[in-house]
């Protein structure tokens, strides 16, 4: 008896065994996976895109800044700070406009560039005006200035931070980790200072000069929404298709 009870108990666990049952090795899930790295862009065929952004209308006067309740940072100026919020150049465009490409780019993983892009604090005054970096791209931020300063990100999406930075001190590295166009800095010592950072996840993207213009190179032919974002004017969006080796022009037009 005590042999067929011991046979039965076998036969029972080789029975569950093959139907799955019992407590054999859990199935484990294959991973998550993470989106593929960019394929590096062939430089033999990359598309070009390059232009201006216009503004028409009459052209605004900049105000002037009273810097009177800090010595420190009036002393800086031997005339009035004018505002940067909008600057139009002498033939009629528009610096300080971010470019870039909001759609038609594979999912790709863009490794972010290795080198820092500075914000520095002089005069009282963020330079640049505005800055435009990749997501977890170094920002290099610096105070150049003989006084305090408290840099102040106003970020929707991306993690709020707000330091101090004393005069002359060591330069601060931060990152924004998402895509967010475009994130407004403010200064809580000094209320009239403002600057704005453009994080993008991917390297094609450009802030127009002091003449206006923009260049984006080493683009993968195909077809894009391409977006030019002001900070007083808001956004602009165009389709765009570019072949291999095309070096194509894309104007924007912004009405005061």
């Amino acid at each position: 008896m005590r042999k067929t009870l011991i046979a039965v108990g076998v036969a029972s666990v080789l029975t569950l065994a093959g139907c799955g049952g019992g407590s054999g090795p859990a199935k484990t899930e294959a991973p998550a996976e993470k989106p593929a790295a960019a394929a590096a862009v062939d430089d033999a065929n990359a598309a070009t895109l390059t232009g201006k952004v216009a503004f028409t209308g009459e052209k605004p006067t900049p105000k002037s800044i009273s810097m009177e309740a800090t010595p420190a940072c009036s002393r800086a100026h031997a005339t009035p700070q004018k505002s940067e919020e909008v600057i139009v150049n002498g033939n009629g465009t528009l610096a300080n406009t971010v470019v870039w490409v909001k759609a038609g780019l594979p999912a790709k993983e863009w490794p972010a560039p290795a080198s820092a892009v500075k914000l520095d604090q002089k005069g009282c005054v963020y330079t640049p005006h505005v800055i435009a970096v990749q997501t977890n791209q170094n920002i290099e931020v610096t105070n150049s200035d003989p006084t305090n300063h408290n840099i102040h990100p106003l970020p929707k999406t991306n993690r709020e931070w707000n330091e101090s930075q004393p005069p002359n001190g060591e330069a601060k590295m931060k990152q924004f980790a998402r895509e967010e166009v475009m994130i407004p800095v403010k200064c809580n010592v000094h209320p009239w200072m403002r600057s704005y950072v453009a994080v993008v996840g991917h390297p094609f993207y450009a802030v127009t000069g002091d003449d206006g213009s923009f260049s984006i190179k080493g683009l993968p032919p195909g077809e894009y929404t391409i977006e030019a974002v002001h900070e007083k004017f808001g956004t602009k969006e165009m389709k765009v298709t570019v072949g291999p080796k095309e070096s194509k022009a894309v104007d924007f037009s912004f009405a005061g």
